[in-house]
């Protein structure tokens, strides 16, 4: 991964009536060949802080710089690096994908016709471009979108709730579209979305905002390891009290148990499975099944914004 910062926030307020902080004291940065997740719940400041990053809305304290350009004091060469989708793409519905590329292309000097059908290529679209717009599924709509925001090769490029409305099929052809656009093309991404389990396979950094604050910043691996893991051993139900002594015995800690299903979850690592199974096997226990259970994104992510465990 490249590691140069392509887009710094520091000390970003938002304040609205009553002098109340909807988004407080946000920094972070984010580095070009990166797929940055912005994740939090429904009234956290994530489109707030979005909206600020486009120029939609005023900064009320800090400054946000893009390739070292204030948003703020010079925003026009700022917003020049962003390609942005906030919410859903505005497209003309009665002209072709090529009409509609082809007016936002007359927006910045030095597009050509070989950039449009290079950008259409990128995103699946170019065997599309003929077509209205008003035929195309919302998938197809979303990576014309997509080839809108790429057109001008930016820097940066800012997605919010892209997979809003998309099939399985469509979540997964962006999901890719978006890796290959920061791992291959070295353009930092940004993107928020509720759709956890998809962050969790696109992402190379995340970052949580919780009542409009940032909460924290940590590559995917070691947010969602953070959680630690847990093995669920599936047993008798008649056997579960003498489980837990023989495993009190390895010195174990169980998480909890179901008398009526026979399950019990207890902290361990993948290393010390064999060795259980052993234990309780030679202890008499019928063991069926010996699962190890890591936290995905969503565990984590409500334990950090909820405090659920």
């Amino acid at each position: 991964m490249n590691h140069k910062t392509v887009v710094e926030l520091r000390h970003v307020t938002k304040t609205v009536r009553h002098n109340k902080n909807i988004v407080e004291d946000v920094s972070f940065q984010i580095n070009a060949g990166e797929v940055f997740g912005f994740l939090g719940p429904n009234g956290a400041g994530k489109t707030t802080t979005i909206r600020m990053m486009v120029g939609l809305i005023k900064i009320s304290k800090g400054d946000i710089f893009i390739n070292g350009k204030s948003i703020t004091k010079n925003f026009k060469q700022a917003i020049r690096s962003v390609g942005a989708i906030v919410e859903n793409p505005d497209l003309y519905k009665y002209m072709t994908g090529y009409q509609n590329l082809k007016h936002y292309a007359r927006m910045v000097p030095g597009i050509r016709k070989s950039r449009i059908y290079e950008t259409a290529r990128l995103v699946g679209m170019e065997q599309h471009l003929k077509e209205e717009v008003r035929t195309y599924s919302l998938g197809m709509r979303q990576r014309l979108g997509l080839a809108q925001a790429l057109l001008h090769r930016p820097s940066l490029v800012i997605l919010d709730e892209p997979t809003n409305g998309l099939d399985p099929e469509g979540i997964h052809e962006l999901r890719k579209e978006l890796k290959h656009l920061a791992h291959e093309e070295g353009v930092a991404v940004l993107v928020s979305s509720h759709l956890l389990s998809e962050m969790q396979l696109m992402c190379d950094r995340v970052g949580v905002l919780k009542h409009g604050r940032l909460v924290t910043v940590q590559n995917i691996e070691d947010f969602v390891g953070g959680g630690g893991t847990s093995v669920c051993i599936l047993i008798e139900p008649s056997q579960m009290g003498r489980a837990k002594i023989l495993l009190s015995d390895l010195k174990k800690k169980i998480l909890s148990s179901d008398p009526e299903t026979g399950r019990i979850f207890i902290a361990a690592e993948k290393e010390e499975i064999p060795k259980m199974n052993k234990y309780l096997l030679d202890g008499g226990i019928s063991v069926y099944s010996v699962q190890l259970q890591q936290e995905s994104l969503e565990d984590r992510f409500l334990e950090v914004t909820e405090g659920k465990q």
